[in-house]
């Protein structure tokens, strides 16, 4: 009768363990996981509402500081390169100049600082909680659309001011080299994500980093400046991203589809990249972080 009781409630064991269901992720990427994020598609909102709340909580002026820091360094850029060292600005006032540049410059940096630090920031909720990790670097990077699209504000009223017309093809080059920045921000953020849960050094390394990628970007002298080294400029796919949004909105140049499509594929090997080693290691996500 014993035998009888034991080998019942063994079975039982059995068939409640059955309805356990193991969730694992993928060590590769895939459609699947695109499909998964869509599926999610309303915690991304959620998580890019709330870090947009969060950023401007308890702040005195709130959303204008969106506006504050891209200015206030155009107005520093603007008396130290423009003023004092001269610095050419292909034909138009430097301070727009500049501020054109630091507008896309801001949007890349920013969202590549925040987007490597997002894991460590959510780490109470990845580690209780199932979703696609990809939603929080994506949900980062999207807020910085949101403050890309005020600061623009003040570029439309420069604009007004100094009597410049933007190019007709701005309507659709500019959603490109939007999506192109997009593409590096996201690439190089998942790499960088990635790499913070294991080596915390990343958060004393970027800002250094960002900080010497900025001298090396047109963003405050234009790329004729390098001469006939210029061409080296287009390694850096933001070269391209900077210089070709001048080019539609400023009239400093020619459209340049050669060097967009450079960015682009450059940006487009960045984000698989970074991808790829972001789902190679997210197993361990939950354990290390």
């Amino acid at each position: 009768m014993m035998a009888s009781l034991q080998l019942m409630n063994g079975l039982g064991k059995i068939i409640k363990m059955s309805n356990i269901t193991i969730i694992k992720p993928k060590k590769v990427f895939s459609m699947e996981d695109l499909r998964e994020v869509w599926r999610y598609k309303e915690l991304l909102y959620f998580f890019t509402w709330r870090d947009f709340k969060v950023r401007y909580k308890q702040t005195a002026i709130g959303i204008l500081w969106a506006i504050f820091q891209p200015f206030m360094t155009m107005v520093v850029f603007s008396v130290f390169f423009g003023g004092l060292l001269k610095v050419s600005s292909d034909g138009v006032p430097y301070p727009i100049f500049v501020y054109t540049g630091l507008l896309f410059w801001q949007f890349f940096s920013s969202a590549l600082s925040e987007t490597s630090g997002v894991l460590i920031a959510n780490q109470s909720i990845i580690t209780k909680v199932y979703f696609p990790r990809l939603i929080l670097p994506l949900s980062s990077v999207a807020t910085k659309f949101v403050d890309f699209a005020i600061a623009s504000i003040i570029l439309g009223g420069m604009m007004f001011y100094y009597g410049i017309t933007p190019h007709i093809a701005s309507i659709i080059v500019i959603p490109v080299l939007l999506a192109v920045t997009f593409m590096a921000a996201v690439g190089g953020g998942l790499f960088l994500a990635a790499v913070n849960v294991k080596y915390r050094d990343v958060r004393f390394i970027l800002p250094f980093f960002i900080q010497l990628l900025l001298f090396v970007t047109p963003v405050i002298y234009p790329a004729s400046i390098a001469g006939k080294y210029s061409w080296l400029l287009a390694f850096n796919p933001m070269m391209g991203v900077i210089q070709n949004a001048r080019a539609v909105l400023l009239g400093t140049a020619l459209v340049n589809w050669l060097l967009i499509g450079i960015s682009f594929v450059a940006c487009l090997v960045l984000l698989i990249v970074g991808t790829i080693y972001f789902k190679k290691v997210e197993r361990y996500f939950a354990d290390i972080i």
